[in-house]
């Protein structure tokens, strides 16, 4: 389609996945029955179809135990927060101000 946006769009991600990615995405799913293995507050798993396979930690170990299938919705939300967690707190172009009651 033209005009939506990917998720993979403009990013070089791809290039940094092992050449052996098809195979290990295949295994995530076999052996996450092709669920989102998200854990919910409650302990239990979200359980709708898989459709993104995860790094748990670390984004270059392509082991088999740092991967995980999450549905699009939780892997957005984990994507973002670690986007989010990642940015600097303050600019550092501009120098924190004092808060003016403490002048």
């Amino acid at each position: 389609m033209v005009g939506i946006a990917t998720g993979w769009e403009g990013s070089r991600r791809r290039e940094e996945l092992p050449p052996n990615w098809p195979t290990l995405r295949a295994q995530v799913i076999e052996r996450d029955h092709g669920l989102c293995q998200w854990r919910m507050s409650d302990g239990s798993i979200c359980a709708e179809d898989g459709t993104d396979v995860d790094h748990i930690r670390d984004r270059d170990d392509h082991r088999l135990r740092n991967l995980q299938l999450l549905c699009s919705w939780h892997h957005d939300r984990k994507t973002a927060r670690e986007a989010n967690a990642a940015k600097p707190r303050f600019s550092p172009r501009r120098p924190r101000e004092i808060h003016p009651g403490l002048l």
